[in-house]
């Protein structure tokens, strides 16, 4: 992953469901997770005006600002707070050699401290 912006929400569906497909595996699950700390994975809509509302309700929560964090030199210490509240991992089924999702629900990969190479791991078990 490498987002041209700080903070952006990810849609890896697709992604995630290439990989099952590729797995072979007909029943189990694919563990979805962003191997970075100021980074996250979760399941929600693929609609803009809720992925502003889950933006903004990030930043009330964990808003842009001087933290503790900042005195090593950094200056993403909201990013840190932001990737607990979201977490860093999903664990999906698989079901008939498919990613089996609800109706609406996507994959995001959420960036709160972008703009430089991090990646995301999945992993499949089952038969």
């Amino acid at each position: 992953m490498n987002t041209p912006n700080r903070k952006e929400l990810v849609n890896i569906t697709d992604k995630v469901t290439e990989a099952v497909a590729k797995s072979g595996i007909k029943e189990g699950f694919v563990l979805v997770s962003a191997m970075h700390i100021t980074a996250g994975i979760f399941v929600n809509d693929e609609e803009n005006g809720l992925k502003k509302d889950i933006m903004r309700l990030l930043e009330h929560l964990a808003p842009v600002g001087d933290y503790e964090h900042h005195k090593t030199g950094e200056d993403n210490g909201d990013a840190h707070l932001k990737r607990m509240l979201v977490n860093h991992q999903v664990t999906l089924p698989i079901t008939k050699g498919k990613l089996d999702l609800g109706p609406w629900e996507q994959v995001f990969y959420a960036e709160f401290d972008g703009q430089r190479k991090k990646r995301v791991i999945l992993k499949a078990l089952g038969d």
